[in-house]
């Protein structure tokens, strides 16, 4: 095909607008700093210690605990051994920012998905309703990756306690909570190999889910 003299600019506009297009498509969200803070109470301040520090070891870590997930197997900190994990607090009959989270926390899944160092971990606050059959139904629906993703159902009193003193998941800094006061929060956290704390981030805003999972690739580079 031959383009005459005046078609020309129109061709070059044509070209330089395909290869914004190849640019921006190829554009990665990398992480805000080179390491990662850890977090150590429900205030959410940053500490930045280098990998060498003896400090780390007198870091907050997530408690041991003991919960089953929706095929009927038990899961416990040991199952995280090694392992990056995000985690949450939702519930299955939730109609409120739940679903949203659900399909936030699917997008973690797919861009870790044949990465078997990171796990994704899901709590019902609602374990009274949650059991094994129901989230196995919910897990099915939602794509859930068995193994990969655990949805947890267990005993109240230890769910609530992780996500208040374990976690830090709720925001309502200096308000005591009882065992009756339901939690329901949005924040996914971020721990690494080691239990500790290393991020949170709005479950309901794909740009902190986008940043998540830029955090995750950094917590990797760790060792």
């Amino acid at each position: 095909m031959k383009w005459s003299k005046d078609k020309l600019p129109l061709l070059l506009i044509w070209v330089l607008v395909a290869l914004g297009c190849r640019t921006e498509t190829k554009k990665e969200v990398v992480s805000r700093v080179e390491t990662l803070p850890y977090y150590d109470d429900p205030s959410f301040t940053p500490k930045w210690l280098p990998q060498s520090s003896d400090s780390i070891f007198g870091l907050h870590k997530v408690a041991p605990f003991k919960l089953v997930n929706q095929l009927g197997d038990t899961v416990t900190q040991k199952t995280f051994d090694n392992k990056i994990y995000v985690t949450d607090f939702f519930f299955t009959s939730c109609p409120g920012i739940c679903p949203k989270m659900t399909s936030h926390m699917a997008l973690v899944q797919e861009a870790f998905k044949n990465d078997d160092s990171v796990l994704l971990l899901s709590h019902s606050v609602t374990p009274e309703y949650d059991s094994v059959p129901i989230l196995k139904n919910y897990a099915d629906t939602k794509g859930v990756i068995p193994n990969k993703w655990h949805l947890v159902t267990g005993e109240r009193k230890e769910i609530y306690g992780l996500g208040r003193y374990a976690y830090f998941v709720e925001e309502n800094l200096g308000v005591p909570k009882g065992e009756d006061d339901f939690l329901h929060t949005e924040n996914f956290i971020l721990v690494d190999k080691n239990r500790h704390i290393r991020g949170i981030y709005n479950g309901l805003n794909k740009t902190a889910i986008v940043q998540l999972i830029a955090d995750i690739k950094t917590l990797q580079e760790e060792g």
